[in-house]
């Protein structure tokens, strides 16, 4: 049987209105398919195609799928009105018959259609993490065109005219782009913080978020911490995600793609620059590692340093490396001997003796400002250095 073209096509404009305003064009396809399948029993395979094929096309479009299967179901129920054995008031056998195909029919459309809709959106999922993945990379490597990244990086929700820092993450467990630690970073940071990426490379979680100052990428690194920290005994309707031991490397506030790739060269300096000297801070920040970075650069004048005026500890019982580290702690201590016992859990005592002992062997008093700056430098390269477990 077919249907005039003029009730078809008023059909399917009836149903696009009812669903919001869909093209009404494929309904109207649908409506003269579902009609063979419930008169005549005709083209019902042919009609699961094209149901597929359309649900296909309207992920690719955007298109909601709960529009989309509103605008479906209001064109069937909109036919059945139209068909003569409904239409002429046939006999209730015949009402029921032709209400069993098309129930039937419509169940396997619908799954056509959803069938082929989920089909598109994880294709579409694929290529947009593909397509993610090389933005990323792109922007993270320096060897892209600016222009051309900068076109880019608008489609990613980023803005590259605009001042951004970069956080890195290193975590016992490798993270990948699917990992649950993703979206939670996302939401971390505060709607009005600005554009955000955050993605997965070689197993660090890297975070690219808007920050026109220092303190801004401070503020936004202390959101993502605040996920990765255990909620505590307290009941967090926030589920978090354990990804290990972590520690989060922070670089600077830059403008431009040139400054995206400096802060995350400084967030990845200041997660190495930090496992060497030591500290124990989770957050680590590449402003407050200024003073290592100053002490590396001249390698020469910093091993000369050590070796003057370090050297001589070696000559201690039990090495240099106690020595060290009494003098580590107590600098931290500032030069409080109480406290740098407690740090090192050693008594007051033990401590005032090494003290004495690195004065002994090396001529520096650390109670002295001048000889203690020199000393504090000292430590601090040999930290750096691996010295004196790995020679000079």
């Amino acid at each position: 049987m077919s249907f005039p073209d003029a009730t078809v096509q008023r059909i399917a404009s009836d149903a696009s209105t009812e669903a919001g305003g869909l093209d009404p064009a494929p309904l109207g396809e649908f409506v003269s398919d579902l009609a063979h399948a419930v008169t005549d029993g005709s083209g019902h395979r042919a009609m699961l195609q094209r149901c597929r094929a359309r649900g296909r096309d309207a992920a690719r479009r955007g298109v909601a799928l709960r529009a989309l299967i509103e605008a479906y179901l209001a064109a069937a129920r909109l036919l059945w009105r139209q068909l003569p054995v409904v239409a002429e008031e046939a006999d209730a056998p015949a009402i029921a018959g032709a209400g069993d195909l098309m129930l039937e029919a419509i169940d396997d459309a619908m799954a056509a259609l959803t069938a082929g809709y989920q089909q598109a959106r994880q294709s579409l999922v694929r290529e947009q993490a593909s397509a993610r993945r090389e933005f990323v990379d792109d922007l993270l490597s320096g060897r892209a065109d600016v222009g051309a990244l900068v076109q880019r990086a608008a489609g990613f929700g980023l803005d590259l005219s605009r001042s951004h820092a970069v956080a890195v993450l290193q975590a016992e467990r490798p993270v990948a782009d699917t990992a649950p630690i993703v979206p939670l970073v996302e939401r971390s940071l505060p709607d009005d913080a600005g554009d955000v990426l955050v993605a997965s490379k070689a197993g660090q979680l890297v975070a690219v978020f808007a920050a026109p100052d220092d303190d801004a990428a401070r503020a936004g690194a202390s959101c993502i911490a605040d996920v990765l920290r255990p909620a505590g005994d307290h009941v967090d309707l926030r589920r978090r995600t354990d990804v290990g031991a972590w520690r989060l490397g922070v670089g600077r506030a830059r403008a431009g793609a040139a400054g995206v790739l400096a802060s995350y060269d400084e967030a990845r300096d200041a997660l190495e620059l930090s496992g060497r000297a030591g500290l124990d801070d989770p957050v680590v920040h590449a402003q407050d590692l200024l003073a290592y970075q100053v002490l590396l650069r001249d390698r020469a004048a910093i091993v000369d340093l050590i070796t003057s005026l370090l050297g001589p500890l070696t000559e201690a019982r039990g090495g240099a490396q106690p020595l060290l580290d009494t003098l580590a702690a107590y600098f931290a201590a500032g030069s409080n001997t109480a406290q740098a016992a407690r740090d090192l859990h050693l008594s007051v005592r033990a401590v005032t003796y090494r003290l004495d002992r690195v004065r002994a062997l090396t001529g520096a008093n650390p109670a002295s400002p001048r000889d203690a700056f020199a000393l504090h430098a000292a430590v601090l390269g040999a930290r750096l250095l691996g010295w004196p477990a790995r020679p000079l």
